[in-house]
Protein backbone atom coordinates (compact mmCIF):
# COMPACT_ATOMS: atom_id res chain seq x y z
CA UNK A 1 0.00 0.00 0.00
CA UNK A 2 0.92 3.59 -0.86
CA UNK A 3 0.80 6.80 1.03
CA UNK A 4 -1.61 9.53 -0.87
CA UNK A 5 0.78 12.18 -0.86
CA UNK A 6 -1.84 14.64 -2.25
CA UNK A 7 -3.98 13.93 0.50
CA UNK A 8 -1.46 14.57 3.14
CA UNK A 9 -0.94 17.54 1.32
CA UNK A 10 -4.57 18.82 1.84
CA UNK A 11 -4.75 17.17 5.07
CA UNK A 12 -1.65 19.81 6.32
CA UNK A 13 -3.21 22.92 4.50
CA UNK A 14 -6.34 22.45 5.98
CA UNK A 15 -5.13 21.95 9.68
CA UNK A 16 -1.81 22.49 9.49
CA UNK A 17 0.65 25.14 11.37
CA UNK A 18 2.33 27.74 8.65
CA UNK A 19 5.56 25.72 9.85
CA UNK A 20 4.63 22.01 9.17
CA UNK A 21 3.27 23.02 5.74
CA UNK A 22 6.56 24.99 5.29
CA UNK A 23 8.32 21.86 6.01
CA UNK A 24 6.28 19.34 3.80
CA UNK A 25 6.90 21.92 1.01
CA UNK A 26 10.76 21.14 1.32
CA UNK A 27 10.74 18.03 2.04
CA UNK A 28 8.42 17.49 -1.13
CA UNK A 29 10.62 19.39 -3.28
CA UNK A 30 8.76 22.00 -3.61
CA UNK A 31 10.12 24.89 -1.25
CA UNK A 32 13.15 26.66 -0.29
CA UNK A 33 14.35 26.48 3.17
CA UNK A 34 14.09 30.54 3.66
CA UNK A 35 10.45 29.93 4.23
CA UNK A 36 10.79 27.63 6.59
CA UNK A 37 13.47 29.18 8.89
CA UNK A 38 10.94 32.48 8.63
CA UNK A 39 7.98 30.04 10.16
CA UNK A 40 9.94 29.12 12.96
CA UNK A 41 11.08 32.03 14.07
CA UNK A 42 7.45 33.04 14.97
CA UNK A 43 8.31 30.52 17.78
CA UNK A 44 11.99 32.08 18.88
CA UNK A 45 12.61 34.02 22.05
CA UNK A 46 15.42 36.62 22.32
CA UNK A 47 17.50 34.36 24.00
CA UNK A 48 18.35 32.05 21.66
CA UNK A 49 15.66 29.38 22.64
CA UNK A 50 12.39 28.38 21.50
CA UNK A 51 8.75 28.20 22.88
CA UNK A 52 5.33 29.39 22.16
CA UNK A 53 3.77 25.96 21.58
CA UNK A 54 6.42 24.96 19.52
CA UNK A 55 5.75 21.48 21.32
CA UNK A 56 2.00 21.60 21.36
CA UNK A 57 1.36 19.98 24.44
CA UNK A 58 3.93 22.46 25.94
CA UNK A 59 2.95 25.61 25.03
CA UNK A 60 4.66 28.00 27.31
CA UNK A 61 6.15 31.41 25.93
CA UNK A 62 9.53 30.54 27.70
CA UNK A 63 12.26 28.68 25.87
CA UNK A 64 12.57 25.16 26.96
CA UNK A 65 14.77 22.50 25.88
CA UNK A 66 11.80 20.91 24.17
CA UNK A 67 11.40 23.47 21.87
CA UNK A 68 14.93 23.47 21.21
CA UNK A 69 14.99 20.11 20.01
CA UNK A 70 11.96 20.95 17.81
CA UNK A 71 14.01 24.20 16.16
CA UNK A 72 16.82 21.75 15.22
CA UNK A 73 14.62 19.26 14.21
CA UNK A 74 13.29 21.75 11.65
CA UNK A 75 16.28 22.69 10.79
CA UNK A 76 18.04 19.70 10.29
CA UNK A 77 14.79 18.88 7.98
CA UNK A 78 15.30 22.37 5.78
CA UNK A 79 19.07 21.42 5.04
CA UNK A 80 20.06 25.17 5.03
CA UNK A 81 24.09 25.71 5.48
CA UNK A 82 23.90 29.49 6.18
CA UNK A 83 21.40 30.34 8.95
CA UNK A 84 22.84 31.44 12.17
CA UNK A 85 19.86 29.14 13.89
CA UNK A 86 21.82 26.16 14.82
CA UNK A 87 24.92 27.75 16.73
CA UNK A 88 22.48 30.22 18.42
CA UNK A 89 20.18 26.87 19.61
CA UNK A 90 23.43 25.03 21.21
CA UNK A 91 25.11 27.98 22.46
CA UNK A 92 21.23 27.94 24.49
CA UNK A 93 21.62 24.76 25.41
CA UNK A 94 25.22 25.45 26.64
CA UNK A 95 23.76 28.27 29.14
CA UNK A 96 21.42 25.64 30.38
CA UNK A 97 23.02 22.26 30.67
CA UNK A 98 24.22 20.50 33.67
CA UNK A 99 27.73 19.62 35.10
CA UNK A 100 27.76 16.16 33.58
CA UNK A 101 26.84 17.44 29.78
CA UNK A 102 23.24 16.50 30.20
CA UNK A 103 19.98 18.72 29.80
CA UNK A 104 17.16 18.75 31.75
CA UNK A 105 13.73 17.24 30.54
CA UNK A 106 12.26 20.69 31.64
CA UNK A 107 12.81 24.25 32.49
CA UNK A 108 10.29 26.18 35.50
CA UNK A 109 7.81 28.45 34.13
CA UNK A 110 4.69 30.30 35.03
CA UNK A 111 2.58 29.83 32.18
CA UNK A 112 1.09 26.47 32.43
CA UNK A 113 -1.84 26.59 30.57
CA UNK A 114 -2.56 23.74 28.01
CA UNK A 115 0.36 22.17 29.30
CA UNK A 116 1.04 18.16 29.77
CA UNK A 117 1.73 17.43 33.15
CA UNK A 118 5.14 15.73 32.68
CA UNK A 119 6.31 19.48 31.32
CA UNK A 120 4.86 21.24 34.54
CA UNK A 121 6.75 18.08 36.74
CA UNK A 122 9.65 17.90 35.57
CA UNK A 123 12.70 18.89 37.50
CA UNK A 124 14.77 21.32 35.93
CA UNK A 125 17.86 19.98 38.63
CA UNK A 126 18.16 17.04 37.06
CA UNK A 127 19.60 16.00 33.83
CA UNK A 128 17.51 13.45 31.11
CA UNK A 129 18.63 11.23 28.68
CA UNK A 130 15.33 10.84 27.01
CA UNK A 131 15.76 14.62 26.79
CA UNK A 132 19.77 15.22 25.78
CA UNK A 133 19.19 12.47 23.49
CA UNK A 134 16.64 13.97 21.17
CA UNK A 135 18.59 16.81 21.43
CA UNK A 136 21.98 15.54 20.54
CA UNK A 137 20.61 13.37 17.64
CA UNK A 138 19.23 16.71 15.75
CA UNK A 139 22.31 18.32 15.73
CA UNK A 140 24.04 15.51 14.65
CA UNK A 141 21.99 15.31 11.39
CA UNK A 142 22.93 19.11 11.51
CA UNK A 143 26.30 18.48 11.60
CA UNK A 144 26.56 16.53 8.55
CA UNK A 145 26.75 19.41 6.77
CA UNK A 146 27.95 21.77 9.47
CA UNK A 147 31.76 22.09 10.50
CA UNK A 148 30.91 24.80 12.84
CA UNK A 149 28.01 22.52 14.51
CA UNK A 150 29.76 19.60 14.73
CA UNK A 151 32.42 21.49 16.67
CA UNK A 152 30.13 23.17 18.91
CA UNK A 153 31.53 22.31 23.01
CA UNK A 154 27.63 21.75 23.71
CA UNK A 155 27.79 18.97 21.14
CA UNK A 156 30.82 17.43 22.55
CA UNK A 157 29.39 17.28 25.96
CA UNK A 158 26.07 16.27 24.95
CA UNK A 159 26.95 13.03 23.17
CA UNK A 160 29.46 12.28 25.92
CA UNK A 161 26.92 12.45 28.42
CA UNK A 162 24.64 9.90 26.33
CA UNK A 163 27.21 7.37 25.65
CA UNK A 164 27.59 7.38 29.28
CA UNK A 165 24.41 7.07 30.18
CA UNK A 166 23.18 4.54 27.32
CA UNK A 167 26.30 2.23 28.56
CA UNK A 168 24.61 2.56 31.77
CA UNK A 169 20.89 1.59 30.88
CA UNK A 170 19.14 -1.41 32.97
CA UNK A 171 17.11 -4.01 32.12
CA UNK A 172 13.79 -2.17 31.60
CA UNK A 173 14.42 1.30 29.98
CA UNK A 174 11.21 3.04 29.47
CA UNK A 175 9.98 3.01 25.50
CA UNK A 176 10.31 6.45 24.86
CA UNK A 177 13.97 6.74 26.57
CA UNK A 178 15.08 3.52 24.14
CA UNK A 179 13.62 5.60 20.67
CA UNK A 180 15.13 8.72 21.86
CA UNK A 181 18.86 7.25 22.54
CA UNK A 182 18.40 5.15 19.61
CA UNK A 183 17.78 8.13 16.95
CA UNK A 184 21.15 9.82 18.49
CA UNK A 185 23.04 6.52 18.35
CA UNK A 186 21.50 5.92 14.71
CA UNK A 187 23.03 9.63 14.29
CA UNK A 188 25.87 10.29 16.02
CA UNK A 189 28.96 8.39 14.35
CA UNK A 190 30.49 8.11 18.14
CA UNK A 191 27.83 6.11 19.11
CA UNK A 192 26.74 4.08 16.11
CA UNK A 193 28.02 0.82 18.24
CA UNK A 194 25.51 1.21 20.85
CA UNK A 195 22.90 0.93 18.14
CA UNK A 196 22.70 -3.00 18.32
CA UNK A 197 22.83 -3.02 22.54
CA UNK A 198 19.74 -0.53 22.45
CA UNK A 199 17.99 -2.63 19.32
CA UNK A 200 17.93 -5.65 22.43
CA UNK A 201 14.73 -3.34 24.15
CA UNK A 202 12.49 -2.97 21.03
CA UNK A 203 10.23 -6.11 20.10
CA UNK A 204 12.12 -6.53 16.87
CA UNK A 205 8.33 -8.44 14.67
CA UNK A 206 5.83 -5.86 16.42
CA UNK A 207 5.03 -2.77 18.58
CA UNK A 208 6.62 -2.33 21.84
CA UNK A 209 3.97 -1.08 24.57
CA UNK A 210 4.59 1.91 26.06
CA UNK A 211 4.76 1.63 29.98
CA UNK A 212 2.15 3.81 31.88
CA UNK A 213 1.40 5.30 28.41
CA UNK A 214 -2.57 5.76 26.88
CA UNK A 215 -5.01 2.19 25.98
CA UNK A 216 -2.91 0.95 23.04
CA UNK A 217 0.25 3.32 23.17
CA UNK A 218 3.18 1.77 21.40
CA UNK A 219 6.03 2.65 19.41
CA UNK A 220 7.03 1.04 16.30
CA UNK A 221 9.81 -0.12 14.09
CA UNK A 222 9.81 2.81 12.07
CA UNK A 223 9.50 5.00 15.14
CA UNK A 224 12.94 3.04 16.39
CA UNK A 225 15.05 3.78 13.54
CA UNK A 226 13.45 6.69 11.18
CA UNK A 227 16.69 7.76 8.95
CA UNK A 228 16.57 5.79 5.94
CA UNK A 229 20.35 6.25 5.87
CA UNK A 230 21.49 4.82 9.28
CA UNK A 231 22.36 2.19 10.65
CA UNK A 232 19.48 1.53 12.58
CA UNK A 233 17.71 0.47 9.75
CA UNK A 234 20.43 -1.59 8.56
CA UNK A 235 20.44 -3.76 11.85
CA UNK A 236 16.73 -3.63 11.62
CA UNK A 237 15.19 -7.45 9.42
CA UNK A 238 14.01 -6.03 6.52
CA UNK A 239 11.03 -8.28 6.19
CA UNK A 240 9.89 -6.28 9.32
CA UNK A 241 10.77 -3.31 8.49
CA UNK A 242 9.08 -3.26 4.91
CA UNK A 243 5.78 -4.70 6.66
CA UNK A 244 6.06 -2.36 9.60
CA UNK A 245 6.21 0.22 6.16
CA UNK A 246 3.33 -0.81 4.92
CA UNK A 247 1.76 -0.39 8.24
CA UNK A 248 2.73 3.14 8.56
CA UNK A 249 0.93 3.95 5.00
CA UNK A 250 -1.94 1.92 5.85
CA UNK A 251 -2.57 4.48 9.07
CA UNK A 252 -3.30 7.28 6.59
CA UNK A 253 -6.75 8.66 7.16
CA UNK A 254 -9.15 8.85 5.38
CA UNK A 255 -8.64 12.92 5.17
CA UNK A 256 -5.17 12.64 4.28
CA UNK A 257 -3.86 12.77 8.01
CA UNK A 258 -1.56 10.78 9.97
CA UNK A 259 -3.08 10.66 13.95
CA UNK A 260 -1.23 10.12 17.16
CA UNK A 261 -1.97 7.36 20.12
CA UNK A 262 -0.75 9.44 22.70
CA UNK A 263 -2.43 11.74 25.18
CA UNK A 264 -3.15 15.43 23.52
CA UNK A 265 -3.87 18.39 26.44
CA UNK A 266 -5.56 21.02 24.21
CA UNK A 267 -7.49 20.98 21.13
CA UNK A 268 -5.21 23.31 19.47
CA UNK A 269 -2.62 20.03 20.10
CA UNK A 270 -4.52 17.95 18.79
CA UNK A 271 -4.44 19.28 15.55
CA UNK A 272 -0.94 20.32 15.53
CA UNK A 273 -0.03 16.99 16.85
CA UNK A 274 -1.80 14.94 13.84
CA UNK A 275 -0.41 17.69 10.94
CA UNK A 276 3.32 17.15 12.73
CA UNK A 277 2.84 13.02 12.57
CA UNK A 278 1.36 13.91 8.83
CA UNK A 279 5.09 15.61 8.11
CA UNK A 280 6.93 12.81 9.98
CA UNK A 281 5.07 9.69 8.01
CA UNK A 282 5.68 11.38 4.35
CA UNK A 283 9.10 11.76 5.31
CA UNK A 284 9.94 8.05 6.40
CA UNK A 285 7.65 6.96 4.17
CA UNK A 286 9.95 8.95 0.99
CA UNK A 287 12.44 7.42 2.67
CA UNK A 288 14.56 11.01 4.04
Amino acid sequence: MEMDVNAAVRFVATHGRVLDRRRLDVLLGRGEPEPVLAALDAYRNGDGGYGWGLEPDQRSATSQPVGAMHALEVLADAGDGRSPRPIEVCDWLAAHSRADGGIPFGLPHDDTAGNAKHWVDADPAVSSLQMTAQLAAQAHRIARRRADVAGHPWLAAATAYCIDQIERLGADPHAYVVMFALHFADTAPPAHHLVERLLRYVVPDGPTPVRGGAGGEALHLLDFAPYADGPGRRALPAGALAKDRERLAAAQRDDGGWTVDYPVYSPAAALEWRAYATVQAVRVLRGR
